[in-house]
Formats: structure tokens, sequence, C-alpha cells
């Protein structure tokens, strides 16, 4: 495969064609194929958690794949993040735990990828996260790919 990517972008060089970007599975048809994870409606009440910010896509906007996904995490009251707790689910049946794949784009102040790619569909992401007080704090996401 890396062979592949580097025969591509010499050939693009080459040829004065516009260099390719590599797109990062997300989600696969298999796993948006599965039947969605029964959920309860959530609940309100105070969160002392860190606080979780999707940037990019907004919830429940539609977007073309492959898509910027954008999520700003911030400590409250001045504890910090345990980046160890981060945990990134894809709610199907089974549920799927996503948060291997994006190790590589998760950094200090949250999680960045310039293209993520997902099939068409709605498509809801559940993160947690806590502080190192053990605070925790839920937040979900739902992506609408176009066709």
């Amino acid at each position: 495969m890396k062979l592949l990517q580097i025969y591509l972008f010499l050939f693009a060089v080459l040829t004065g064609a516009s260099v390719p970007s590599w797109a990062e599975t997300l989600i696969s048809e298999k796993e948006a194929a599965l039947p969605p994870m029964e959920t309860k409606p959530a609940s309100r009440s105070i969160v002392r958690g860190p606080v979780v910010k999707w940037v990019s896509p907004k919830n429940e906007v539609s977007v073309n794949s492959p898509f910027e996904l954008k999520v700003l995490l911030e400590a409250r009251e001045g504890v910090k993040i345990d980046q160890s707790s981060l945990k990134v689910i894809y709610l199907k049946s089974p549920p799927v735990d996503l948060t291997p794949r994006l190790k590589s784009s998760i950094t200090p102040n949250g999680i960045e990828i310039t293209q993520a790619e997902v099939p068409p569909g709605s498509h809801t992401i559940r993160l947690t996260i806590k502080d190192l007080e053990g605070r925790e704090t839920n937040s979900q996401l739902t992506i609408k790919v176009n066709q």
C-alpha cells in the first residue's frame, strides 16, 4: 500500500496533477449496516467534567464524505483532562469502539481529522472523557452524510 501511495504521489508530481489526499476511514460500510443501538433520551444535568465542543461537523448538519472531524476538549475549573479516559463509540448494536482508529488524530486539545471517510446515512457517535478528578462528560454527535 505504501509503495502505491509513493507511486501515485510521484506520478502526480511528474504530470503536474494535484497531489491526492488520503481520507481516513472513520466508519466502514459493514459497521454502518449494523442495527442502531437503543439509547435512552439524554438527561439534563450539571456537568463538571471537561468541556466537549463539536467544531466540525455540526450536529444534525448534512455533509459530504470525506469531511473534517474536529472536536475541542477543554479543562474545567483548572482540573486537567485525563487523555487516557477518552472513548469514542459508534452507537450501533453491538457498539463500535472508534477510539483505536482515532489514536493518531488525538491531540492534547481534542481530535482532528482532516478527511474522515464515512458511508452515506445518519451516524451517532458518543464521546466520553474524564478529568483527573474522575468527573465525566458524555457528549453525542449525529453526523448526516449525503449520498
